[in-house]
C-alpha cells in the first residue's frame, strides 16, 4: 500500500507542470542531477567540535562557535544529513569567522536518505528516492524551517545571519534569497536541481560552488541572470558532493587537512586540498557580505 502511494505521488510530480510561487521558482521538483542520484557518501574519522542542542523549534541543531558571536551561518546539509565532513566544514567556518555557525536538522521528524540504498538501483529505491524530495526534502518547506531559524538568530543577538546550502540545499539557499528575507548573505556549493528561474527574485549575494557534474548550461543561464547582482562565483571540476558527506578526506589531495583536523582545534584555511578550498571561498565571501 505505502509503496503503491509512493508510486502515484512520484508519478503525479513527473507529468503535471508546477505554477511557479510567487517568492520564487521551483519548490517541488524532480532530482534530474545524475551525480546526486548515484554518486555515494564516503566515512570520515573526524570528530566535530561542536554540539546538538534544541533550537527554533528543531529537536537537533549542530551548533558550534560563540553563543553570543554577532556573525551567525545556517548550514542546510546535503541529502546525507549530519555527516562528519559537512560537520567539519561547519567547524572551520566557525573558526576563520569567529561565528556562530548552526546545522538545524532540516529532514525531522523524518530521517535523512538512507546511505544504504543509496545509488538507488532498484525501481523501488528510485522512486522511494524521488519521493524524498516531495517529502523530507521538500524545498519549499525547507526554505520556511530556515527563514524561521534565522529570525531566531537574530532574535538571539545575531547582527548578520547568512546560510550555505549543500547539494539539494543550495537550491533550498537560493531560493530562501529573494525580497524580504532575514538571510544577508548565501551561498551554494555543487548545487542539485538549481535552475535559473530560482535566481531570479534574488536579493542578496550569493555565492555559487559549481562541480563539473552540474548542468553547465543551466549555470551559464544563471551567471547571466546574476549579471547585475551581487555575487561570487567558480566553475570547478571537482565532483558533486566535494564539500559534504561524499567529500574522501583520505583522498592524497586532502590528506593534509585531515592531519590538521586530528592536532588542532584551528582548522587551516589555506590548505590547497579540495575539500577545505570551498571553505576558504565561503569564508572569504562570507567575511566580505557579514563581517
Amino acid at each position: 500500500m505505502a509503496l503503491t502511494r509512493l508510486r502515484a505521488i512520484t508519478a503525479h510530480f513527473l507529468r503535471q507542470p508546477h505554477p511557479i510561487p510567487s517568492r520564487a521558482a521551483s519548490t517541488i521538483v524532480h532530482n534530474d542531477n545524475i551525480a546526486c542520484c548515484t554518486v555515494p557518501p564516503v566515512s570520515s574519522s573526524y570528530e566535530p567540535k561542536g554540539s546538538f542542542i534544541p533550537y527554533a523549534g528543531f529537536n537537533r541543531v549542530y551548533a558550534v562557535g560563540p553563543i553570543n558571536a554577532p556573525v551567525a551561518i545556517i548550514c542546510i546539509y546535503d541529502i546525507f544529513g549530519f555527516k562528519p565532513q559537512t560537520q567539519q566544514g561547519a567547524d572551520m567556518l566557525s573558526v576563520a569567522l569567529d561565528a556562530r555557525v548552526v546545522m538545524p536538522d532540516f529532514f525531522e521528524p523524518s530521517a535523512p536518505w538512507d546511505t544504504s540504498r543509496h545509488p538507488p538501483k532498484t525501481k523501488e529505491d528510485q522512486e522511494a528516492f524521488q519521493a524524498f524530495f516531495v517529502g523530507p526534502a521538500n524545498p519549499g518547506a525547507a526554505v520556511e524551517k530556515l527563514e524561521r531559524v534565522a529570525r531566531a538568530l537574530r532574535v538571539d543577538g545575531a547582527k548578520h545571519v547568512g546560510a550555505y546550502g549543500l547539494c539539494w540545499g543550495g537550491k533550498v539557499a537560493a531560493l530562501a534569497g529573494g525580497k524580504e528575507t532575514p538571510l544577508s548573505a548565501i551561498g551554494t556549493a555543487h548545487p542539485a536541481m538549481l535552475k535559473a528561474d530560482d535566481t531570479t527574485s534574488l536579493s542578496i549575494p550569493l555565492a555559487i560552488y559549481v562541480s563539473k557534474d552540474e548542468p553547465q548550461d543551466e549555470y551559464t543561464k544563471i551567471l547571466d541572470i546574476l549579471k547585475t547582482k551581487s555575487f561570487a562565483d567558480k566553475t570547478d571540476s571537482k565532483f558533486h558532493g566535494w564539500a559534504g558527506a561524499r567529500a574522501n578526506l583520505n583522498d592524497p589531495e586532502n590528506r593534509r587537512l585531515q592531519a590538521s583536523a586530528a592536532t588542532s582545534s584551528s582548522l587551516s584555511l589555506t590548505s590547497p586540498s579540495r575539500f577545505n578550498d570551498v571553505y576558504r571561498r565561503f569564508a572569504e565571501f562570507f567575511k566580505r557580505n557579514l563581517v
